[in-house]
């Protein structure tokens, strides 16, 4: 074995596999097809300053690649991980006075969403000026992460998730390419090509890192290596799911559970719910969310949905996982086959709105507190009237400011148990409207 050979042996087949060209990248169909947009940017040499925002893996740095080698305008390729404010002011004090001498500068930022403001405010005035190109890769939602002033001198490209398809074509061709495994023979059923797509779960670079390894673990055979179902197995065993706790996924899985939840889906509900465990979510913020949905969703339509949420809490706090998931399982199946009413939710709302919109109306007297001689001489408490003393327990005493005395806030629906509460309000509020 050649140096050269053995130093391209040690290259991960990942990297060696990666598309020079726009006719080798695979996916992406809906940007880089014929005659769609970035296709036509890059092919045009016209690219302004951009995002692409994706999951790992889908191409956003090949396509970075390919810009750079297509480009007129120098290329730097930067990194949020290792570079600081001062690296940054370097790059941008070249780019200056190249762009003074009438030439062009793109700068690619992988992983864009690692800088903070002060370092993505440092780019902001030479984007202004045209002095770089600036092309940002991102795993998070750009609306989080990056200034809201860089993002809008950007243009967004979201790139998707491979589809299994996609992946089954570049596993193959991984195969035959002789930058992969074409010079040697490689036997590998088509179910188990299929079954590292599959595991990929969109991502290219899991795929050819997974069948790199089911390879190099094969059983070797005079004519070469065969890939076993066994031995493949063992590289593909579990698979590490996208979930960023602090990142737009969190929030895409929530609502996700939240959602199903209150659609009455309770298998929906326990899959979101079960992807966020084992994607190393907190136990307790999951069962915290299942107590707002208790009484945002469900609400007097079935109250003991409210304890059955606060002891999946509780039981959350005393075991941990990985035993408290079938509290857990157990809180979502009832939440999501409660009857639902929001009516507490749009009470709470529409109240909040009242006492931020209008103004400070003052405690009626005659429910004010008298513990002094001199505001009883005022008049605190004057014709106040103790329901306790009446057949009905009820009074006509107005307890609304004057201002709000006609507005209600709580309106039950006919949903489960909150039946009994809309015909019990029915008959306080006649009671209130007879002389």
């Amino acid at each position: 074995m050649t140096l050269f050979e053995n130093d391209r042996a040690m290259t991960p087949l990942a990297s060696r596999l990666r598309p020079s060209s726009l006719e080798d990248f695979v996916g992406q169909e809906h940007l880089l097809g014929q005659g769609k947009i970035l296709r036509q940017l890059i092919e045009r040499d016209q690219i302004s300053s951009m995002i692409f925002w994706g999951p790992p893996g889908v191409g956003k740095t090949t396509l970075a690649s390919i810009i750079a080698g297509r480009t007129k305008s120098e290329f730097i390729n930067f990194s949020a991980v290792t570079s600081g404010i001062r690296e940054i002011r370097e790059v941008m004090n070249r780019a200056e006075q190249s762009r003074r001498m009438g030439l062009r500068t793109v700068l690619f930022v992988d992983e864009i969403h690692r800088f903070n403001k002060a370092q993505q405010d440092a780019f902001l005035p030479y984007v202004e000026r045209g002095s770089i190109i600036l092309i940002g890769a991102t795993t998070e939602n750009p609306s989080f992460e990056i200034n809201g002033a860089l993002l809008s001198r950007c243009r967004v490209f979201v790139l998707k998730a491979l589809g299994e398809k996609a992946l089954v074509r570049l596993l193959k061709n991984a195969l035959k390419n002789p930058a992969g495994f074409g010079g040697q023979n490689i036997e590998i059923s088509d179910e188990n090509i299929r079954a590292v797509a599959a595991f990929a779960n969109g991502d290219a670079r899991t795929a050819l890192n997974t069948l790199e390894m089911a390879v190099l673990n094969g059983e070797i055979h005079p004519d070469g290596i065969r890939v076993t179902t066994e031995g493949l197995s063992q590289c593909i065993s579990r698979r590490s799911l996208l979930y960023d706790k602090s990142g737009e996924e969190h929030y895409n899985l929530i609502s996700a559970l939240h959602k199903s939840m209150r659609n009455s889906d309770p298998d929906a509900a326990v899959y979101w719910m079960m992807r966020m465990l084992e994607g190393g979510e907190d136990p307790l913020y999951i069962a915290r969310r299942l107590i707002r949905f208790a009484s945002e969703d469900v609400g007097m339509a079935d109250s003991r949905a409210l304890q059955v949420a606060v002891a999946a809490y509780q039981a959350c706090h005393f075991l941990g996982l990985p035993e408290c998931d079938v509290h857990l399982t157990h809180a979502v199946v009832y939440l999501s086959l409660a009857p639902k009413s929001n009516a507490l939710y749009t009470a709470c709302e529409e109240c909040r709105r009242d006492v931020r919109e209008k103004n400070t109306e003052p405690v009626p007297m005659q429910i004010r507190n008298a513990p002094t001689g001199l505001m009883k001489e005022l008049g605190y408490g004057k014709g106040y009237e103790y329901a306790h003393d009446t057949e009905e327990k009820l009074t006509h005493m107005q307890c609304m400011p004057d201002g709000l005395k006609d507005r209600t806030y709580y309106h039950p629906t006919q949903e489960g148990e909150e039946e009994k509460a809309a015909r019990r309000l029915e008959e306080i509020r006649k009671f209130r409207e007879k002389p």
